[in-house]
């Protein structure tokens, strides 16, 4: 393959963090010995160079944690190694919002602005941090190697306001929550060391209350300890997979009528049937624990709380499906979650029960954790296995689906964190005794995540048919007594739900009913102090920035929704305010019937549901039609009967 580089060389210590992932060059083909022509032009090949070319992103990751940013020098050396065109390099170097390929200080906060930080006391937080280090992004002549960026959801939402600081070197990456502006400044600069602040304990019962499962151990067992994990229970749901053998165990997940709980709501059962049927070798399997949508946090409790679960979840769920490699794909926000995870893997390995036998019963089974850079669209499963594969986040089209056509070409079985948790209950109890729980469709019990204007937020777990008048009443209501303006479920590609549907069962079925979704479990509460116009002007820009850019409706549909909704709050409307409601209608049908992806899919969902119920005050009559079918829309007009 011919590459040509610009006139830039990576500096020793690029080098050496590079090395660090990939291993020191070997020969010339993998950039150790080669000198460039004077042209710029080198050749350097092989397919077993371009093999590694996963392990794009984990270099990237470690150029800019160890350098504060990325060069074209380091760029340059990353292309060698990999055998990958710079300009792919730099595509993916400039894809994710962690990674820098301009200069930029050592230490860096990432301040929430996002929906639930804003009513949390993120914007008093901003004033302070402008007046002391100056605009977002922008260095400080008192503090050069420190700056502040506005950021979206940082998962921290039951303790906003919340910051994460990413920094350059030998410290870790942290999170503090709630943050507060001299605390702030003592990190940025260099006042305080990092420390990983302590996971949330969740505003559930008490501990040991026998209505907890997913949730039964965090506070009782130590999230850094094997042997703790193990007292409590731990590796006896992979023992008894080990006995009823892979077919054994997807009976089991069948028998249990398990759902996803990843907001698509599938059977895990067949998903898990499908992957293990598949004639094609080898089969991998994916945690997806890039958990991005604002307003959630039930998997960052779960993976900072009970780490150990995750890593025996995924290895009962390798080992039904026939996978011998599994990745943990983890958003680069949650770095207390990384750092117990990765510590988990490493004593699971060590102990045998990840490795080329795992408990001595000759299955082989291996956990490979993967950091994401900040991209919300990597949450997707097409996408994250594009990044996983070294390319842009990008979503695929499907078919073919994962289960067929996944990971590197072959089977893949994609579950989120929230799923694999629940296998180990029903491994351990029977498929029957948990399908018992909850109600006939949607079994088990669920995370939700409650924030906003509550008197308790935090992570509850419920049976499924619980209603959403009964988890506000559990979460104490809205905070200080105020009215409840607005109330949003499942996040925010999710909708607002009216005061007179609070006793809607919470179960897939039932919100389907009333026209909403689960989603990931959010139920975010908004008083009568909240201008929703904000919040929502907030959720809109968002969209256009987690927009991957590759199809034109969600490209351009997102960056029109937050245009029209932005004049409808300045009250500069296009001609009228009914012409932008009909223009956001317009665009939601759209977005919704042509965006490759769930992104462009949801993105309208919350500003739609919200114009439905008029709680931006622009009127019923403005709104009325925001609800018509596809045919009654001009954007229609011009489809044949076969397109519709």
């Amino acid at each position: 393959m011919d590459l040509y580089l610009k006139h830039a060389s990576a500096t020793e210590e690029e080098r050496t963090a590079v090395d660090a992932v990939l291993g020191p060059p070997a020969t010339r083909w993998e950039g150790g010995g080669r000198e460039r022509a004077e042209d710029g032009h080198i050749s350097y090949g092989g397919r077993d160079a371009r093999s590694q070319r996963h392990l794009l992103l984990p270099v990237l990751n470690a150029v800019q944690k160890q350098l504060g940013w990325i060069s074209d020098g380091s760029l340059n050396y990353v292309a060698q190694r990999l055998t990958v065109p710079p300009a792919e390099v730099y595509g993916v170097a400039t894809f994710y919002a962690m990674l820098s390929t301009q200069p930029r200080p050592k230490r860096v906060a990432h301040v929430c602005d996002d929906i639930a930080c804003r009513i949390g006391g993120a914007n008093p937080l901003i004033e302070q941090l402008t007046a002391e280090f100056g605009p977002a992004g922008t260095p400080n002549g008192d503090a050069p190697d420190a700056t502040w960026i506005r950021s979206p959801c940082l998962g921290l939402c039951e303790r906003a306001p919340a910051v994460m600081f990413q920094l350059a070197g030998d410290e870790p990456d942290e999170s503090h929550a709630p943050a507060a502006a001299n605390q702030v400044s003592a990190v940025l600069t260099g006042g305080t060391p990092a420390v990983f602040v302590p996971g949330s304990t969740p505003q559930t019962v008490t501990p040991r209350d026998p209505s907890l499962r997913l949730l039964r151990r965090i506070g009782l067992a130590d999230p850094d300890s094997l042997d703790d994990y193990r007292k409590h229970g731990g590796y006896q749901a992979l023992r008894r997979a080990l006995e009823l053998g892979p077919a054994g165990v997807i009976r089991e997940i069948t028998d249990s009528k398990l759902m996803g709980r990843g907001g698509a709501a599938f059977p895990t059962g067949v998903k898990w049937s499908g992957v293990a049927s598949a004639p094609a070798r080898p089969h991998y399997l994916i945690c997806n624990a890039d958990e991005s949508e604002p307003g959630t946090f039930k998997d960052r409790v779960l993976m900072e709380e009970d780490p150990f679960a995750l890593v025996e979840a995924m290895t009962i769920a390798g080992y039904a499906a026939g996978c011998e490699l599994g990745y943990l794909y983890i958003r680069g926000e949650y770095p207390l979650a990384t750092r117990r995870l990765t510590n988990a893997i490493e004593q699971a390995r060590a102990r045998g029960l990840l490795g080329a036998d795992v408990m001595g019963r000759g299955f082989t089974f291996d956990i490979e954790l993967r950091r994401g850079a900040g991209a919300y669209i990597c949450g997707e499963e097409t996408a994250l296995m594009n990044s996983i594969e070294g390319y842009r986040g990008e979503p695929r089209n499907k078919p073919p689906f994962p289960t067929v056509a996944g990971l590197f070409g072959k089977p893949t079985l994609i579950n989120n964190v929230e799923t694999l948790y629940n296998v180990l209950d029903v491994v351990l109890e029977t498929g029957p005794a948990f399908a018992a729980l909850g109600t006939a469709r949607s079994t088990g019990t669920k995370l939700f995540c409650v924030a906003g204007c509550v008197t308790a937020p935090g992570v509850y777990e419920v049976p499924f048919g619980t209603t959403l008048r009964e988890m506000l009443d559990r979460a104490g209501g809205v905070r200080d007594g105020r009215p409840l303006q607005a109330l949003l479920l499942g996040g925010a590609a999710g909708t607002f739900v009216p005061e007179e549907q609070f006793d809607t069962p919470l179960t897939f079925e039932g919100t389907r009913e009333i026209g909403a979704s689960l989603g990931s479990g959010v139920i975010m509460l908004f008083d009568d102090q909240v201008d929703l116009v904000d919040i929502l002007t907030r959720v809109a820009a968002f969209f256009r920035d987690e927009s991957c850019g590759q199809c034109v409706p969600c490209r351009v549909g997102t960056v029109r929704q937050e245009e029209a909704l932005a004049r409808i709050g300045n009250g500069h409307a296009n001609g009228s305010v009914a012409a932008d409601v009909e223009l956001l209608a317009e665009l939601s049908l759209v977005m919704k019937d042509a965006s490759i992806c769930g992104l462009g899919q949801t993105a309208p969902a919350a500003l739609q549901s919200a114009l439905a119920l008029d709680l931006l005050g622009v009127g019923a009559s403005a709104a009325a039609d925001t609800s018509r079918t596809p045919e009654s829309s001009t954007a229609n007009k011009q489809r044949t009967p076969d397109a519709s």
